[in-house]
């Protein structure tokens, strides 16, 4: 493969074999820190665990449990075909009102987007209800998968009243959602949010390549535009291996 990395063998010169500290755990942490550093840099493929056993003298269940360290805490990721992946750490992101595409770009990780539904519908009645319109309004439905660094890390599901429809598939995998309203001089001041998790539905587990019912972050989310009227209502799913939220608590 053409960014397969191999490492200098210096990364483990000083591992203690015969000590108290677990190799695997040995093996983690100088693998973490070289992620960290560049030195094994973002979007590199690692060898297999039987080539990394080989060269460093150790067993592969000793690698495998090293490598799953890694994934546990969001620093590599497993892709079907392509291998083991540095992804340089999960997405965190201030609970704000921002969009996850603003939010990949000013923490350095390249956002991109597949338009999976784009249609025009009745509304049903929880999305009438939280857009303040008729049930079996006009409403525009957009589905989206968000990736960083080509890693999936978001399904979002978004409604938007009738005269917002004129979103296209084209804007939507170029930009971020709300860089496109803000375009359009829809300026969004103040919205409800709720987070929770849940288990994958359907084809969520594939599209963001975990297990068929794994858990997933939920995110509900209504926004206001400067008048005080809905202007958007999203349902939007997170992979908690490549994403977590974060806010600052104030005693009263």
């Amino acid at each position: 493969m053409s960014n397969e990395v191999h490492w200098p063998d210096r990364l483990f010169d000083d591992i203690d074999r015969n000590g108290p500290i677990p190799l695997y755990f040995q093996v983690s942490s100088r693998l973490e820190a070289a992620i960290r550093s560049g030195e094994i840099p973002q979007g590199a493929r690692l060898e297999n665990e039987i080539a990394i056993g080989e060269r460093l003298g150790l067993s592969r269940p000793t690698i495998r449990r090293a490598i799953q360290e890694l994934v546990d805490r969001g620093l590599l990721v497993r892709r079907r075909g392509i291998g083991t992946q540095v992804v340089q750490g999960q997405v965190t992101r201030q609970v704000e009102l921002t969009s996850l595409f603003d939010d990949l770009q000013q923490t350095h990780h390249t956002p991109g987007t597949s338009v999976l539904e784009h249609e025009v519908i009745p509304a049903p009645a929880n999305v009438a209800e939280h857009l303040g319109l008729a049930e079996g309004a006009d409403v525009l439905h957009i589905r989206r998968l968000r990736t960083a660094d080509d890693s999936p890390v978001a399904i979002l599901q978004n409604y938007f009243p009738a005269d917002v429809t004129d979103l296209t598939r084209e804007e939507l995998q170029e930009r971020g959602l709300y860089q496109i309203l803000r375009a359009r001089g829809v300026t969004i001041r103040v919205a409800n949010q709720r987070i929770g998790a849940r288990r994958a539905h359907d084809d969520e587990g594939r599209l963001l390549e975990i297990d068929r019912d794994g858990p997933v972050l939920l995110m509900e989310r209504t926004a206001f535009d400067n008048a005080g009227r809905a202007i958007e209502y999203g349902l939007h799913i997170y992979r908690p291996d490549r994403y977590s939220f974060e806010t600052t608590l104030v005693a009263k």
